[in-house]
C-alpha cells in the first residue's frame, strides 16, 4: 500500500502539472495582425482563475513569411543586425526563440499575401524548422489572418471581393496546416461569422466620398457593424490641416476582443465563456456576442487530424 508521504507527493506532481498547462509562454512571429492580440488577450487570461500567461513577439509591420526569413538570414551574416524590436531592444529571431522555454509559437502570412498559394512557400518550411531546431519544446500553431473590410482599395486592385479574399486566404491556411500538422487558431473565420451574424440592418456601409469630405472635426464617417476598420482623424504634416484617414484592414477593439477571446478558448482548451474581462468600450451583450462568435469559430474550423 502506498504511504500518505507518497500519495501527498503524487498529488502535489498532478496539481503542479494542472497547473504548469494554465501557464502558457507565448512567442509571435508574425506582423500587427498579431500585435492585436497583445491588446486584451493578457487581461482576458487573468480573468480566468489559474490561467497565467507570458507573450513576447517578433513581429514587423506587414511581413510576411518570406521577409521573416529573408531577415532571419541576413541577421545571421551580420551580428550587428537586429531587425526585430526597438532602438533599446533590437533582437535577431534566433535570440528572441532561445530567450525562453516557448510553449506556443505562432507563425502567419503577411495580410496582402495571404490569398497568395504561391508565397508560403519555401519560407514557411525554413521557419518551421528553425522553430523546431530553437524551440523544439514549443508548438507551432497558425494564426489565420483575415479578409480586409470591402472599403479596402486592394481588394478592387486585385480583383477579388471580401468574400473571394476569406475562402482563398482559408484554403492556403487550411493547406498549410495540413502539410505541417499544425493547429489553427481560426481568427479569420471568427471575423467572418461575426459579420454574418451582424442583422443586416447594422452591417457596415461605406460612406461615399462626397458625404466623407462633407464631414468636419471631430464628426467620423458611419464604422458600425463590422469589427474590422476605423476611421480617425489625422493632421497632414504637408498642408497642416486635419484630415479623416481610413484602415480597412486592422481589427478594431470589437476585433482586438474577439481575436483575445478565441485566442484564450484555442490556447487553454476553454470555452470563450468562460471570460470575465470586458473593455470599457464594449457592452456586455455585445461581449457575450463576440465570445459566442469565437467559440462558434473554434468549434466549426476543420483541425488537423493527427
Amino acid at each position: 500500500m502506498r504511504s500518505l508521504k507518497t500519495m501527498a507527493l503524487g498529488l502535489v506532481l498532478a496539481a503542479a502539472t494542472v497547473c504548469s498547462a494554465k501557464e502558457l509562454k507565448v512567442l509571435t512571429i508574425g506582423n500587427s495582425f498579431a500585435d492585436s492580440a497583445f491588446r486584451f488577450l493578457p487581461a482576458v487570461v487573468k480573468s480566468v482563475p489559474d490561467c497565467k500567461i507570458k507573450m513576447d513577439r517578433a513581429n514587423i509591420g506587414g511581413c510576411t513569411l518570406e521577409r521573416h526569413w529573408k531577415e532571419h538570414l541576413k541577421a545571421e551574416g551580420d551580428p550587428n543586425y537586429k531587425p526585430y524590436g526597438w532602438s533599446k531592444k533590437k533582437r535577431t529571431l534566433r535570440e528572441i526563440l532561445s530567450s525562453d522555454k516557448w510553449d506556443i509559437v505562432t507563425i502567419q502570412q503577411g495580410s496582402h499575401q495571404s490569398w497568395r498559394p504561391e508565397s508560403y512557400e519555401p519560407y514557411a518550411e525554413n521557419l518551421i524548422k528553425l522553430i523546431r531546431e530553437l524551440a523544439p519544446q514549443a508548438e507551432i500553431v497558425i494564426q489565420e489572418t483575415w479578409a480586409y473590410r470591402p472599403d479596402d482599395g486592394r481588394l478592387k486592385s486585385w480583383k477579388i471581393g471580401q468574400t473571394e479574399m476569406y475562402d482563398r486566404l482559408t484554403k492556403c491556411y487550411r493547406d498549410l496546416a495540413k502539410k505541417y500538422q499544425l493547429r489553427v487558431i481560426p481568427t479569420g473565420t471568427a471575423v467572418q461569422i461575426t459579420r454574418a451574424k451582424t442583422p443586416d440592418s447594422e452591417k457596415f456601409k461605406i460612406t461615399p466620398s462626397s458625404e466623407r469630405k462633407a464631414l468636419k472635426w471631430p464628426d467620423l464617417p458611419k464604422q458600425a457593424g463590422d469589427i474590422v476598420g476605423q476611421a480617425y482623424w489625422m493632421k497632414n504634416r504637408r498642408t497642416g490641416e486635419m484630415e479623416i484617414r481610413i484602415d480597412p484592414s486592422h481589427l478594431n477593439r470589437r476585433g482586438d476582443y474577439l481575436q483575445a477571446c478565441l485566442w484564450f478558448a484555442a490556447l487553454y482548451g476553454k470555452k470563450a465563456s468562460e471570460v470575465k474581462f470586458i473593455p470599457d468600450m464594449i457592452g456586455k451583450s455585445d461581449a457575450a456576442f463576440l465570445q459566442s462568435c469565437a467559440q462558434e469559430a473554434l468549434d466549426t474550423f476543420p483541425q488537423v487530424k493527427k
